[in-house]
């Protein structure tokens, strides 16, 4: 195509018309957003750019402005129009630009093993390095969670080729080993910065228009290992490892992210807390997080048959287990059926019937409401909608944590499958079987949980067998760091460990 436009962003950003390596702006935040808009094509809100890249004490609309104008003598040429921007969005025209991104976003795993060996050492080149390697902004939050996202997609995929291209060259050793030193520099690069090392096909899309902001990262001594499994039903679950000592998992709950919770101000407390004297094994459950988004069935079996293959992948033979929130219930069910393998059993801020088993007419109706809403109202870029779940998740939060979390709920699930989990939610009962369980029981519960009334702790408590309850100060769903009653949760639960591990 005459005058067509090449931009590279696997690997330092450049720019190439007609093989001629085009100079770009000085302006990071300029050359971030040429980026940005290329690998998204498709129109961005004007009010969604300034929040990704420019502060508010800034003028972000003249930002926006100044830095558009710096990006059409680069993009428009020779009669071309490829930067569209009206009052209010901005497009690059993907029709009019290639980006060599795009043939890995429409890459699945299965393609591996029916492309040519000459298509996928094709593939093998375009790789010049990270993902917008050196184009970090670390005051714009929104951006950097993208860019890191993208940078570990196209980190796994990478290695998926690369492995594909040893296992295809068996017969040509030189060829092979060349690939497998490449393999084995980003496999050293994956660990560390503590990345998933094997590439599933992404159900998350890879253009959302906002992601959760990362708080400050300080260096430190903390790591963790990023592992998939599949479930019986062809499922890739997402699960991660940290921490040393007797093993305790912490079955999965609603909006989850293995990568995000790491850093958050909402869950690190939590990780950190656990994993001290103990290895601890999280998952993302489906639909949520890095497992798979694309679930034929979510329910509350399915949660269950979650549980059972990451500890079956994990290779635990005993373990505590610690439910939170609707995973009190999945944690109740495993472990009656599997009573030989959980050596003690943690419920906290759990629910025995889910709201539509507990028969209260307003309370259906207002979760059918709710459920409506969630499908509606979740993936919108303004967060008041979630901002109702943040304030009552955690009413005590500060200004950073409510923020992290309004988009934690964002990224971690689509507004489809936050949907769906809510209504597999109201189908929970496990009241038949509390008197099975057999195992030493903690159960602990807020007091004054807007979540999940306190009574519904209590219900627990009474109905397994022995269980000891502990009553918790504080109206946060998930404790907050710098509250008493974490400080008791993670004293109970730490000696409670000690005496049944």
């Amino acid at each position: 195509m005459v005058g067509q436009l090449t931009i590279k962003v696997l690997g330092e950003l450049n720019v190439t018309r007609q093989g001629q390596l085009l100079p770009l702006p000085q302006s990071k935040k300029t050359r971030a957003l040429l980026a940005y808009l290329a690998v998204v094509g498709r129109p961005q809100r004007r009010e969604h750019l300034c929040k990704m890249f420019w502060e508010v004490p800034d003028d972000p609309r003249a930002s926006l402005r100044w830095s558009l104008h710096k990006l059409r003598p680069i993009v428009n040429t020779e009669g071309h129009v490829r930067l569209h921007a009206d009052h209010n969005s901005v497009l690059l025209s993907p029709q009019t630009v290639e980006v060599d991104f795009n043939g890995l976003a429409c890459l699945r795993p299965a393609d591996l093993d029916v492309l040519d060996t000459e298509t996928l050492e094709s593939l093998a080149t375009t790789f010049r390095g990270e993902f917008l390697e050196g184009l970090c902004l670390q005051h714009c939050p929104n951006f950097e969670a993208w860019r890191l996202y993208h940078r570990d997609r196209a980190l796994r995929a990478h290695m998926a080729i690369l492995r594909a291209l040893i296992r295809r060259l068996q017969d040509s050793p030189e060829r092979a080993n060349a690939y497998s030193l490449v393999l084995d520099r980003l496999t050293e690069e994956i660990a560390a910065v503590g990345l998933p090392g094997r590439w599933s096909e992404p159900s998350v899309s890879a253009t959302f228009e906002t992601a959760v902001p990362s708080p400050p990262v300080t260096p430190s001594k903390r790591s963790q290992e990023i592992r998939f499994c599949k479930t019986t039903d062809g499922v890739t679950i997402a699960y991660a490892v940290c921490g040393q000592g007797s093993p305790i998992v912490r079955a999965a709950h609603w909006m989850s992210h293995l990568q995000y919770d790491w850093e958050s101000p909402v869950w690190r407390h939590w990780i950190d807390a656990l994993s001290e004297k103990t290895k601890l094994i999280r998952y993302d459950e489906r639909g949520n997080g890095l497992s798979d988004w694309v679930a034929e069935e979510i329910s509350f079996k399915a949660m269950i048959a979650d549980l059972e293959s990451v500890v079956d992948a994990a290779g635990l033979d005993r373990f505590t287990l610690l439910g939170v929130s609707q995973s009190c219930a999945v944690s109740v069910a495993y472990a009656v059926r599997h009573p030989e393998r959980v050596s003690g059993l943690i419920l906290y801020g759990g629910f025995v019937k889910g709201w539509r088993k507990r028969s209260d007419s307003h309370e259906v109706a207002t979760h059918e409401a709710m459920t409506a809403l969630i499908r509606e109202g979740w993936g919108q870029n303004n967060p008041v909608f979630r901002h109702l779940f943040t304030a009552m998740f955690i009413p005590g939060a500060d200004q950073v944590q409510m923020d992290w979390f309004d988009e934690l709920q964002r990224i971690s699930v689509s507004p489809i499958n936050a949907g769906r989990l809510h209504e597999a939610f109201g189908e929970i009962d496990v009241s038949d079987v509390l008197s099975q369980v057999t195992i030493p029981t903690l159960v602990l519960h807020a007091r004054k949980d807007a979540v999940v009334p306190f009574q519904s702790g209590r219900e627990f408590a009474t109905g397994i067998p022995g269980a000891r309850f502990v009553d918790l100060d504080s109206a946060n769903h998930i404790l907050l760091a710098n509250e008493p009653a974490f400080e008791q949760f993670i004293r109970e639960v730490t000696r409670f460990v000690a005496e049944t591990a």
